[in-house]
């Protein structure tokens, strides 16, 4: 079992506040809600966030995604299961999520503008940096999600 950590949320509510901020920000964007979880799921993946896997591929199935796809996610790159449009979003959710690596390259960048356009793309690097967030926020204070 994990040892409790500092909740941050009593700590530093303003912080907090500012993240939920841009978590009600992500609901209004206009991308479809399954892409939406599946971001949050590879990104979780990518990071090691247990809290946020088990929330969003909960949320996924609820929303209709199949466990066959949720399993296949941290494989997406030699699975037949995700279109080509899902596959745009995954790569360059992988890019912004391990920024560090090679940033964002121009090849994934120009497809997703030309395959969601500007204003989409615009919403999908968000969504991508919120999960990021709630990720390192996770990650570094050893949530446990019990729904």
């Amino acid at each position: 079992m994990k040892s409790k950590r500092l909740n941050i949320n009593e700590l530093e509510p303003k912080a907090y506040k500012a993240m939920m901020g841009l978590e009600s920000y992500g609901k209004t964007c206009t991308l479809n809600p399954l892409h939406k979880e599946l971001i949050k799921i590879r990104a979780s993946q990518l990071n090691g966030c247990a809290y946020c896997l088990d929330m969003h591929t909960e949320d996924a199935l609820k929303l209709g995604e199949s466990q066959r796809r949720i399993f296949a996610l941290s494989v997406w790159h030699e699975s037949h299961l995700f279109s080509e449009k899902e596959r745009i979003l995954l790569q360059l959710t992988d890019e912004v999520t391990m920024i560090a690596e090679k940033g964002v390259t121009d090849k994934t960048y120009k497809k997703a503008i030309d395959v969601f356009g500007k204003q989409n793309t615009a919403q999908i690097i968000m969504l991508i940096v919120t999960i990021n967030a709630w990720n390192r926020i996770a990650v570094s204070t050893k949530l446990i999600y019990k729904k």
